[in-house]
Formats: structure tokens, sequence, C-alpha cells
């Protein structure tokens, strides 16, 4: 490293870059030379370059279209800055509205997402003030002697100090500054940058699965609540059967077969019913910690399970895709290791720093502030690096294949949006043909149930076939509320593949609500 620091003259002389120092310790500018002028614009010049390579958006795959959609979409670019809408309106829950807005407040998750994000966000000031100088003072005092007490001590001005020892106050004002010729800087505030969107991005992702992991836990809880009503009406109606078993067998026209039968469905029943209950607590408990309260603080109360399944329209736009926060989240991802090349890079070139003191040392406290003699120095310093070994090229070469890495991922994560949307497509469309199949054979399964109970009534058959009908209708009564809880998740599902929302109002709706569950009848 090689330096050279212009250091002060005597009053009334020329000091580098046109500055002169006046009688009274005040410094006048002048008119500088015809060489300062060109090492200034060379400064200037220099100031101007920024090493690395310019950030180009990465090619991602495209499709013309989605296989499981219908009408024609394209993918378009992350725009995560597109308001996302409050889209869970579409269920027309007053509860849900309520619960998502209690959880966007109130959610620990999503307050550590946000706080990090501030974190990014000051991140870019730290790394810009580094483009502007440093200003500091110094303020000091020292004692100084040679312990001979009968010398007579000269201070730094020549004025004798008896006794050998003297003091000294000494204050100065400092400035520093580093200018940024190869862009180093200017690239690690373009990191800064790009990771505090990044970092808005990841905040926006993680308000968009904290509402989405709401909503389905929710709609779980009401499907829940719908085969517990469902439970507790068959827990009646096997009741009703044990007790006339138990009274024909009395009379004697039933065996003891029937009544042990009868027996083992309502037990069975039971257990059935409390294992719901157990899971519809887990999932109250799952809700009030997605909205920040303790479980033993929340409750919801159960209501009638009433959805309507929100109607997709023929063709989706395709700037839905764009609003996918975690497509964005990496695309800025792949900009910040882009500039983080041009940081590696820059150590090639040399650093220029540039210094500047100005300050009064005195004997007398009193004086500090009136000393006649100011002391004053202007630096400037070159320093390169010439054997490293390889340890910037080095440098260079990981930043490199940091870049490569978040192209990879940044591409990775576009793929699986892809199947996102495609996977719940498909759900979408094949659990609503799977719910009309479900409804014919609930339809067909309670009228063999009717059937079978005259039979037995009529003595023409046993307890046991009307227990295996009863128990066809239970499994397709609850299987057409776990339909209907499984489609409501895949729409959830797919308006979080799709970014937050779709153009769609909540009065577009189809009306596809199940139909009330029917217990199985009493064997009167």
């Amino acid at each position: 490293m090689s330096t050279r620091r212009l250091r002060r003259s005597a009053p009334g002389s020329t000091v580098g870059f046109g500055t002169q120092t006046h009688r009274r310790g005040f410094i006048r500018v002048y008119p500088c030379s015809s060489v300062d002028k060109l090492f200034l614009c060379a400064l200037v010049t220099l100031a101007a370059c920024t090493v690395g390579p310019s950030y180009k958006r990465p090619d991602a795959p495209q499709v013309a279209s989605f296989k499981e959609a219908s009408g024609d979409w394209i993918v378009a670019q992350p725009a995560d800055a597109a308001p996302k809408g409050q889209w869970w309106a579409v269920f027309n829950d007053p509860i849900l509205d309520g619960l998502v807005d209690e959880a966007n407040k109130g959610n620990f998750t999503l307050a550590a997402a946000e706080a990090r994000y501030r974190q990014t966000y000051a991140a870019i000031a730290a790394a810009r003030s580094q483009l502007f100088p440093n200003l500091g003072v110094n303020v000091g005092a020292s004692r100084s002697g040679n312990g001979n007490s009968g010398s007579v001590a000269v201070d730094s001005s020549g004025n004798a100090v008896a006794g050998g020892n003297a003091t000294r106050y000494n204050i100065a004002l400092d400035a520093g500054w580093e200018p940024d010729l190869w862009g180093r800087v200017r690239r690690q505030v373009e990191a800064a940058r790009a990771g505090a969107e990044a970092s808005r991005a990841d905040l926006e992702a993680a308000r968009l699965s904290l509402d989405a992991q709401l909503a389905t836990a929710y709609f779980q809880l009401r499907a829940t609540d719908a085969q517990i009503v469902l439970i507790q009406d068959t827990v009646k109606a096997f009741e009703t059967n044990y007790q006339l078993t138990r009274n024909r067998y009395a009379a004697g026209v039933a065996g003891r077969v029937d009544v042990v039968q009868a027996e083992s469905q309502l037990r069975s029943t039971q257990a059935d019913a409390l294992d719901l209950r157990a899971t519809r607590a887990q999932l109250e408990h799952s809700v009030a910690v997605l909205v920040g309260k303790p479980p033993g603080d929340f409750s919801i109360e159960p209501i009638k399970l009433d959805f309507h399944m929100p109607s997709i329209p023929p063709g989706l736009p395709s700037t839905l895709l764009q609003r996918r926060p975690d497509i964005a989240a990496a695309e800025r991802r792949v900009a910040a290791a882009n500039s983080q090349i041009g940081v590696a890079q820059a150590a090639y070139f040399p650093s220029i720093s540039l210094s500047a003191s100005l300050g009064r040392s005195t004997t007398s406290l009193s004086k500090l502030f009136s000393a006649s003699n100011p002391t004053w120095s202007l630096g400037i310093g070159l320093a390169e690096t010439l054997l490293d070994f390889g340890a910037r090229r080095s440098q260079v070469e990981q930043a490199r294949a940091g870049y490569d890495a978040t192209v990879a991922d940044y591409r990775q994560v576009v793929l699986a949006s892809m199947q996102d949307v495609e996977d719940n497509l498909a759900a979408m469309h094949y659990l609503a043909e799977e719910t009309k199949v479900q409804a014919e054979a609930t339809r067909a399964a309670r009228e063999s149930v009717a059937l079978t109970v005259n039979q037995y009534k009529a003595g023409t058959v046993s307890f046991l076939n009307v227990a295996l009908v009863q128990a066809t209708q239970l499994n397709a009564e609850r299987s057409l509320v776990t339909l209907l809880s499984r489609r409501l998740a895949a729409t959830v599902a797919l308006i979080k593949a799709l970014g937050g929302t779709w153009d769609a109002a909540p009065a577009a709706a189809t009306a596809t609500t199940t139909s009330p569950a029917t217990p199985p009848p009493a064997a009167h």
C-alpha cells in the first residue's frame, strides 16, 4: 500500500487542491491549478464507474396454457406489488372475515416476518451511508514531563514550562471519505435493496400462507361440526334401534344376536363421536394460535355448515400468476446475487481515501477555543493489493456460483407454482365430479336403509342386514361432508397458488352446497 499525505505548510503558502491557510488559522480556497483540475475530473469520472454485470431477469419455464384449466392462460412476470384483495370474502362468512382480520393483526409469525422486512430495509441505509464522508471530533488532554523538577520543559509551541512537566489540551474535527470509484458500495446498495424487496415479498408470502392456513383450518372445523351433528343424530337413531331389539328379544321375536349387534353398532358410533370432538378441539386450538390468542381463551361456536363454492371464470387472467410473492422473492434474490458479483470484482481495483483534520491545542483549557495557532492537515491515500494468492478470484467465483444457485432456485419456484395451480385445478374439477357421484350414492344408501328396515319389520331379514345398510349410509353421509371440506380446501389452495385472488366477485358463486346430512332412520 502506497500513501501520500499533504502536510501543513507555513502560513501563506499554497497547499494541494488550491487551499491556503490564513494568518489567523482559517483556510481560504484559491483557484485550482490545471493538474488539480485534471485530477478532480478523473476522480469524478471514476466515481461514475460500476464494475460487475448488469442485471437481467433470468428466463423461466414458460407454458402456453394450463392443462387442467379451460381457456388460455399464459405465464407472466412477477408483480407481487399488485393488491391481493380480501379473497376470503368470496365465501361470504362474517366469522371467517373477522378471524382473518385478527390473524393479520395478532399472529406472531407474521409479526416476525414484518420485523425481518424492517431489518433488511434498514440495511439499505447502512449500505448507502458508505457513499458519503464521515465526520468526527476528538477531544483529549495529556500531561508529560522528564521527572526533573529543577529543569524547565518546553512545549510544542516553544513556551517554557517550569518544573519539567507540561499539560496540553487539544480538540480536532476530523473528516474522512473513500470515494466509490469502482461501484463497490453502489453494488452493495443494490444488493441490500434487492434483499429488502425479497424480504417484503416474503412478508406477503407469509401473510398469504397464514390467511390460507387459517381459512383451511376454519373450513375443516366447520366440516367437523357437521359430522358431529350427523353422528349425534345417528347415535339417537341407533339408541332407538338398540332399545327396539331389546324389546323384540324380550317378546321372543328376535334373537340375542340382534341385541348384541345393535349394541355394538351404538357403542362404535358413540366412540366415533368422541373422536370427532377431539378433532374439533384440536382444530379450534389451531385457529386460536393462528389468530395470536391462547387456546384457553378462545372458542368458536358451532353453526350449520352452509358454504357456497365460488365459481372460477372460464378464462383466468394470466396476470394472476404474477401475484405470487414467492416468485417475486426468488427473482429479487437473483438480483441481489448479481450485485454481489460486482462487489467481489471491485476488490481487484485500488481504493483511494481522503482525510482532513482541523483542531486546536494549548496548555490552558480556558484558551482551547481561542488559541492563535490552529493545527490542520489534509491527506490522500492509495491502497492496492498486489498479491493475494487467488483470494479475490475465489471470491468472484463464489459470487458467480451463488448467482447460478439463485437462478436455479427461481426457476424451480416458477415450476412449483405451475404445479400448485395444476394440482388444485385438477382437485377442484374431480372433487366436484366426485361430489355428484357421492350424492347419488348417499341417496341410494338412504333408500336402501328404508327398504331394509321395512323388511326387518316384516321379519324377512335379520338385524344384521339393517346394521350393514345403516353403516353404509353413515359412511356415505360422512363422505359427502368430507368432500365438501376437501373442495373448500382445494379452493383456498388454488387461490393461494394464484397469489391471493382472482377476478371473481363474491356474488358470482354457484349454489353447490351439500344437502343436509341425513342420519340413518331407526328401525321402528
